[in-house]
């Protein structure tokens, strides 16, 4: 299952049941779990730890150190979970000592070619990423959001789950639970209505958070007055209540 012509540190540690291709090159503080799949071509450096059942596809670096000046060589880390596909020329890098020394990637993520995570980000579960999306240094992408491809996401950005971002989205603000938003910079546009429905939102959801999104982007309320008037409508729909958690626990600011 491990090419011959791959490279590999002998205090690396892989499971069993891992396909590493040829011209690999493994670190040593790498740790791979069972069924992990890793192409041709692709640089492990550590310390990083990957999940079982992982798809790494050719020329992708992962667990290299982080593009901050700031990072003197403090002990850092990368840690991915289970059943992500990752395709090539991806690049995910290590934390840094002053952004809480790790990089999460969580579980059954899409990420697709050219998609750079930098330093310290935050990744959660069943996100995608399509080609060429950027996330700066200390995101955060709850689960379930969607990046359209070259969506470019700055430093200390919160993405809500199951957000959406059109492609070429330049996003310089926290994107709430729900929405999609498109331009440079980006604006919000609408719920991601698409994206509920396949996820088997009920109808009734739907039309809560489209009532929610009126309230909080087209009612000419300010932030604080919209999320008064969210909060009544939280105990028949805990949809908005996640919205409404989001809300007030942004410190950047949103979308808006």
């Amino acid at each position: 299952m491990i090419d011959a012509r791959a490279i590999i540190d002998p205090r690396a540690r892989i499971a069993s049941g891992v396909t590493v291709g040829p011209y690999a090159i493994i670190e040593g503080d790498v740790e791979i779990g069972a069924g992990t799949w890793i192409g041709p071509h692709v640089v492990l450096k550590g310390p990083t730890r990957i999940g079982p059942d992982n798809k790494i596809f050719q020329f992708s670096s992962i667990g290299d150190i982080p593009q901050d000046k700031k990072f003197q060589g403090e002990e850092s880390r990368l840690e991915i979970g289970a059943g992500n596909v990752i395709r090539e020329y991806c690049t995910i890098n290590r934390g840094t000592g002053l952004g809480g020394e790790v990089t999460r990637v969580g579980d059954d993520n899409w990420i697709m070619a050219y998609v750079h995570i930098a330093h310290d980000c935050q990744v959660g579960s069943h996100t995608i990423f399509a080609n060429g999306s950027q996330l700066a240094g200390h995101v955060r992408v709850d689960d379930y959001a969607t990046l359209g491809g070259f969506s470019l996401v700055h430093q200390f950005v919160t993405l809500g789950t199951h957000c959406f971002s059109a492609a070429a989205s330049v996003i310089n603000m926290d994107v709430p639970p729900y929405v999609t938003v498109s331009g440079h910079w980006a604006r919000p546009y609408s719920i991601n209505t698409e994206g509920l429905k396949r996820r088997g939102f009920s109808p009734e959801a739907r039309r809560a958070l489209a009532r929610a999104y009126k309230i909080l982007f087209r009612s000419g309320l300010t932030l604080a007055q919209a999320v008064e008037q969210l909060r009544d409508m939280v105990k028949d729909s805990p949809e908005v209540g996640t919205l409404v958690e989001f809300l007030e626990q942004s410190k950047r600011g949103i979308v808006r």
